[in-house]
């Protein structure tokens, strides 16, 4: 599959291997150990969440190489070399060209920009592909910090969505033929 690296001002986006992932579902130890990369405190949290769906959970089980649609990158801060943070797809392009985006940075490397940094390089990411028309993202209704990462991105809120496990949440787009 598509093994890619991403390169921004302050970090290197890097495919996550799947048994990379299996590893650090399993300790962050195992996860330094399989994949070379130093993890950030917290970074376990992002793939053992009650928030991760069993079916990401399942494909991550039966998966053998790296696939960025479905697995995402890690968020290399490349000062210290630490794993600081998952960016990634919802999955691959629908049949209607939507794509959706997420990230996630440790609570130490919160509020430096580092998340807008990793959704810019995944906006990017995105929209080189033919076949992506809109990106989306999703987030708690109300302004905080994911919201404020979308607007400085471009993104549109253009409305609310009741979600089968999050409830009521914000809908975020953007155009990928706007950059």
């Amino acid at each position: 599959m598509n093994l890619a690296k991403l390169t921004t001002a302050r970090l290197q986006l890097v495919s996550h291997e799947p048994e990379h992932l299996r590893a650090l579902v399993r300790g962050t130890d195992f996860y330094e150990r399989s994949s070379g990369m130093k993890a950030a405190i917290g970074l376990r949290d992002f793939v053992v969440s009650p928030d991760v769906s069993a079916e990401w959970r399942g494909a991550l089980e039966t998966a053998s190489e790296a696939d960025p649609w479905r697995f995402g990158f890690g968020l290399v801060h490349r000062e210290s070399g630490f794993v600081i943070g998952n960016g990634g797809f919802a999955g691959p392009p629908d049949v209607n060209g939507f794509v959706e985006i997420s990230y996630g940075i440790v609570p130490d490397f919160e509020g430096k920009g580092f998340a807008t940094e990793a959704a810019e390089a995944l906006i990017a990411y995105a929209s080189a592909d033919k076949r992506v028309r809109t990106i989306r993202a999703h987030t708690l209704p109300q302004p905080n910090a994911s919201t404020r990462v979308l607007e400085k991105c471009g993104f549109r809120r253009t409305g609310e969505v009741d979600h089968p496990t999050d409830g009521l949440i914000w809908r975020w787009e953007k155009s990928a033929n706007s950059l």
